[in-house]
Parts: C-alpha cells; structure tokens; sequence
C-alpha cells in the first residue's frame, strides 16, 4: 500500500454520496486497500446487518435507544433517518483520524451531507448512475431487499440526483475500473493542493 500524504499535516474529509445501488461502498473500498491513509468512517446504524456484514468493520450496529443517547451527548458529526432506521458519525472518530493524518471519506446520505456542507470544511463528491434503469437493475440483481423497498429506494434516488450539483465532484459510474480511476485522481489532487 501506499500513502497519499501530499502537502497536508492534517488528513482531509471527503464526503461521498450516492443513491443505493451505485457503488459507493465498493469505490471507497478500493481507495482504502490501495491508499493507507484513506480510511472509511464507520457509521453507527440501528438496522440489522446484511448477510455478510461484521460489526465494527461494516457498522455499528446498536439498538435505537443506544442511538438516542449518542444523540442526546452530541456524539455525532450527523446523523439520519432513512427507511425506518437511523444513520450516524462519531464525531470523536472522525476528528481523530484527521488529526492523525488520515483522509476520511464519509459515505452517506444526501440529507446528511447538505446538513454537513453547512457545518464544516470537506471534500464532497457524488457518484451518479449511468441512467435510473441502470441503477434499479443493479439493486434487484444485488437481491438484498424486497422490491418495495427497492421502488422507495428509487424514489429516494430520484430525489438525490437532484442535489448532486451541490458537490465539487460528480462522477459517473458507468464501467467500475474508471470511475475508480476519475476518484482516486481527484483524491490524489486534493491531498496534493496548496
């Protein structure tokens, strides 16, 4: 692995968002196996995990009322509610990573992004589908919901394209290896701006 340091003392935040479905998680996967100094934040959920999904490593995963009460000390940096269960970032987390010298990509909703726009310095990028068909092929073909929740997912995405002109960077994700490409370049020239 290599590392991104570049000009920064300080780690930068990067925001990252997209509708289900587009591969977010899979890009930013890459970012941090080939970078060890890009690190995904860890989000705290109240929904259960998805096969395969581990503890600590994917989510943490706790129950509404532990949830509410990391809302009531002001634990997050924001925090969501989408389709009936809550989203959230440790500040304390994040903050420590950055002053560590880490770059930390949140990947998160919209709604949690805009609030964010307004609370703090960061990196936004948005990764767009290649068409709305495209995007619900990819969520009933990933097979981990049921098609209601798919049809809300699409309605919920249909809404977030809308707010991708609030980002610096739009990327489309067409062919997998070069929307990677597109985001680690503008991640390498972001750790590298003076």
């Amino acid at each position: 692995m290599q590392s991104l340091l570049g000009n920064k003392k300080k780690g930068l935040l990067f925001i990252l968002s997209a509708p289900a479905g587009t591969g977010k998680t899979t890009l930013v996967r890459a970012l941090t196996h080939e970078f060890s100094d890009v690190i995904a934040s860890i989000s705290y959920t109240t929904r259960s995990p998805r096969k395969g999904e581990v503890h600590g490593k994917d989510y943490y995963f706790v129950t509404e009322n532990e949830f509410n009460q990391r809302i009531g000390s002001a634990d997050f940096l924001e925090h969501v509610q989408l389709y009936g269960n809550y989203y959230g970032t440790s500040k304390q987390w994040v903050q420590e990573r950055l002053e560590s010298g880490q770059h930390v990509f949140l990947v998160i909703d919209t709604q949690g992004a805009m609030h964010l726009r307004k609370e703090l310095e960061a990196i936004f990028i948005f990764i767009l589908p290649p068409s709305i068909e495209v995007l619900r092929q990819r969520l009933l073909n990933r097979a981990t919901e049921k098609l209601e929740i798919i049809d809300r997912r699409m309605e919920q995405a249909k809404t977030e394209l809308l707010l991708a002109e609030n980002y610096h960077y739009q990327i489309i994700n067409d062919q997998l290896a070069v929307a990677y490409q597109v985001l680690k370049s503008v991640v390498i020239a972001e750790c590298h701006r003076t």
